[in-house]
């Protein structure tokens, strides 16, 4: 059985408030057996996991960490949901969530625009990848700040995981100066002559008159926060 298998049980249970020798009786097996099974110790076979998918009502593949979906279906790019603010509800943000939305949302739109021209998939890649790496490690500091929330959310430990995705996104800054630069890496091409976009800031203003201001806040609020660290 896979390591997501173990994680993911688990959350469900914790999620349903089920102490481990309740979820056990019910699916009629011994407590020290989905003990078992929670932590992975022993594998479970088929029958058990199509019996417990159908317990937690999710799908095997779910189960099993093929898909983030509890019913199994597939993500596409026109599944997800609009990042604009509800027009229905204009007050439901505090004015400083609004405001740091628009600001990284705005940038982040430059940011994939500015890589569209570039048209290089090894600087999209991990620059994305950068991006998302960000995204998890904040998450995860708002998901903790809360004891009693599943850790089983996440498969890759409390203690771990801030010194890694920090690593990782060292690595993948790296690769991407790497192939700013021209140079070849992790399997992609680096950009070649020509294909890096032409900047400035009149450039960026001019390409994106209703955007810039939002990048340049962007950039001033953030250059404030290092220049005082040092």
């Amino acid at each position: 059985m896979n390591s997501d298998f173990p994680r993911i049980i688990t959350l469900l249970r914790k999620e349903r408030g089920l102490s481990q020798k309740q979820a056990a009786l019910e699916l009629g097996v011994s407590q020290a057996l989905l003990s078992h099974y929670e932590k992975g110790i022993r594998e479970c076979g088929l029958d058990f996991v199509i019996h417990i998918a159908d317990y937690y009502n999710v799908s095997c593949d779910y189960l099993l960490g093929r898909t983030p979906d509890r019913q199994g279906a597939t993500l596409t790019v026109e599944d997800l949901p609009d990042s604009h603010p509800r027009e229905d509800d204009p007050n439901k943000e505090s004015t400083i969530i609004t405001l740091n939305k628009k600001l990284i949302q705005n940038s982040i739109n430059v940011l994939y625009e500015m890589l569209d021209e570039t048209d290089n998939k090894g600087m999209t890649t991990e620059i994305s990848s950068y991006l998302m790496v960000s995204v998890y490690k904040t998450l995860r500091t708002v998901y903790s700040g809360n004891p009693k929330n599943p850790q089983a959310m996440f498969s890759v430990s409390p203690e771990v995981y801030a010194g890694l995705s920090s690593a990782l996104q060292c690595i993948l800054e790296t690769n991407a100066s790497q192939l700013a630069q021209g140079k070849g890496c992790d399997g992609f091409k680096g950009l070649e002559a020509g294909e890096a976009p032409n900047l400035s800031p009149e450039i960026i203003s001019k390409l994106y008159p209703e955007l810039a201001p939002s990048l340049y806040n962007l950039i001033q609020k953030t250059e404030e926060k290092i220049k005082k660290m040092g």
